[in-house]
């Protein structure tokens, strides 16, 4: 791509590259040369060897023209059509004399050389008197001496040439042709450009929807943040404001073990669904630390699984609302239980719990937990995911269906 300015935002406009407009050219100009010589040779010109190379010739030199025509054009690419096509008509036509008056120097010698095959061919005699005009010597009348030879009389074929009028006027007959030529490959060149605009629209498009939508995907991934950090202080205080001072700081070192885990990938990138079972198991040790007769935990991780790709800290939400609706309402041991299965090529992951499911009083759906979940999972699959969240004979579970990727086969996000 040649790059002719830059655009608003700082990048290259879209251009055709050079390479594609030479190849229209040669490939319009290959063209005029083959049907010129067809027409020679079927309207039987004669001189083909002379009239080839000749036309060889024009056909070079109207490549290079058509070049200084693209270059003109250029200046062009970012304007509106109209205003294309009125620099196509009015920048052509010159263009189209100087590829005429080129063709009228190669081939002058020519129609010399024509007339005089013509004269040989009808056996006649062709000439040009001194004011230029052509001329053809007929028999005469003859007189009443038959010895004697006919006279003879000569008849004006073509007047000569004016200085001015005439020139231009087979000037102007050959260029309107080249004119046209050109007009057509001026609007072949829209045509390459409207395309690679077109392309470049589309790209610039896709640029913008991702970028959007790592926007969304960091927006929902720092919401999760502040509220853990929010519900881990408050455990902190209760504990050191009831004098277990072991067990706060026991908890203090696992918090700065849990973030210095967390903060350690990109909030827009996917982790290994080990490292995030991890995390949660660093998590629910900080919870421990304050349910430690009432809080077991369970998980189940199969190792073909372990590097399944997820989003990072996808399932804090689903864990903080077992701990905080299942564990924290009740005197018993409460078991949270995070596991991981492969059905049908996608991957499943639940979080449950043994609690009182629902707790009294509550809308089911437990605030913006769940809904941040769902909306970071939408945002990295699209529809293409299975999310549901709701009670079960004996407990709570929410269960996540998302498409099975691992590092060495990581499927295209839905979006593009």
């Amino acid at each position: 791509m040649i790059p002719i300015s830059e655009a608003a935002h700082g990048e290259p406009a879209p251009s055709v590259s050079f390479r594609t407009v030479l190849f229209s050219m040669v490939v319009l100009w290959t063209t005029y040369f083959v049907l010129t010589t067809m027409r020679s040779f079927v309207m039987d010109f004669g001189f083909q060897f002379e009239l080839g190379w000749r036309r060889l010739l024009v056909t070079a030199a109207g490549i290079a023209l058509t070049v200084v025509l693209w270059l003109l054009l250029r200046l062009f690419d970012n304007r509106s059509l109209w205003i294309k096509i009125g620099a196509a008509l009015a920048l052509a036509f010159p263009v189209a004399l100087a590829i005429g008056q080129i063709n009228q120097w190669v081939f002058k010698d020519m129609e010399a050389a024509g007339f005089q095959a013509y004269a040989q061919k009808y056996n006649i005699n062709l000439r040009r008197d001194e004011a230029g005009n052509l001329l053809v010597d007929v028999p005469g009348s003859q007189s009443g001496d038959a010895s004697a030879a006919p006279d003879k009389q000569s008849v004006l074929v073509e007047p000569a040439l004016e200085k001015y009028s005439d020139f231009w006027r087979k000037l102007l007959d050959v260029a309107l042709g080249r004119y046209f030529l050109l007009l057509a490959w001026a609007s072949t060149y829209f045509a390459l450009l409207a395309g690679v605009q077109a392309r470049a629209s589309q790209r610039r498009e896709e640029q913008f929807r991702s970028a959007a939508k790592a926007a969304e995907l960091r927006s929902l991934r720092y919401q999760v943040n502040p509220h853990f950090l929010f519900n881990t202080l408050n455990s902190l205080s209760a504990l050191v404001m009831t004098g277990r001072a072991d067990r706060a700081e026991r908890m203090i070192q696992t918090i700065s073990l849990f973030y210095r885990h967390s903060l350690a990938t990109e909030p827009t990138a996917d982790v290994s669904l080990k490292d995030e079972f991890d995390l949660q198991k660093l998590y629910l040790a900080i919870e421990a630390v304050r349910f430690p007769t009432r809080l077991v935990t369970a998980y189940d991780l199969p190792a073909d699984l372990e590097e399944a790709r997820v989003p990072g800290m996808i399932l804090q939400p689903l864990v903080e609302n077992s701990v905080k609706y299942a564990v924290s309402p009740v005197s018993r041991p409460v078991t949270i239980t995070l596991a991981a299965r492969e059905e049908f090529d996608r991957l499943v992951i639940t979080v449950g719990d043994d609690g009182p499911g629902v707790p009294q009083g509550m809308t089911h759906g437990f605030g913006i937990g769940l809904a941040n979940v769902r909306d970071r999972l939408e945002a990295r699959f699209g529809p293409d995911i299975g999310f549901s969240s709701a009670p079960v004979p004996g407990g709570y579970c929410t269960e996540i269906r998302i498409p099975l990727s691992r590092p060495h086969n990581r499927p295209m996000d839905s979006h593009g």
